[in-house]
């Protein structure tokens, strides 16, 4: 369960997580500490949502051995956050019908993000990423 932050500087936070569920709340966790520093406090009930369904599906629907860990990369843009989940499956993500059994997670990203893609990863695997802009894609000012 616990995070190794790979890199931190002023607009890149990275950390890897083992692929256990109890792992989401650490990775919101460590966003919303993002968010303070950089003054994104407008994105973060948004953004929390969209890492929460990316990781959360990392972590159930990734075909990887649990020794495997999820990478999260969280990188400050003008107008907001970019959130990336990195996993070793090869598999892309595919909506489902949503209902009670869930199938939720790609459209709450896709009503919250402006714009979100899947790119391969280098090596193994894949990287779930969506970009979550400030209301009316307002500059939110730079912290540091």
């Amino acid at each position: 369960m616990k995070s190794n932050a790979a890199v931190t500087n002023e607009t890149t936070v990275v950390h890897r997580w083992t692929r256990d569920a109890r792992d989401v709340g650490e990775a919101r966790s460590r966003l919303r500490e993002a968010l303070a520093v950089w003054g994104l406090e407008a994105v973060e009930g948004s953004a929390l949502v969209v890492l929460s369904e990316l990781v959360t599906n990392a972590v159930r629907h990734a075909h990887a051995s649990t020794e495997q860990e999820i990478q999260t990369r969280y990188v400050r843009e003008a107008h907001g956050v970019r959130i990336e989940v990195h996993d070793t499956d090869d598999e892309l993500p595919a909506a489902r019908v949503p209902g009670e059994s869930g199938g939720w997670g790609l459209i709450l990203v896709d009503a919250l993000a402006e714009r979100w893609g899947v790119d391969e990863w280098d090596g193994a695997g894949k990287s779930v990423w969506a970009v979550v802009s400030t209301p009316a894609g307002g500059e939110a000012p730079w912290h540091a």
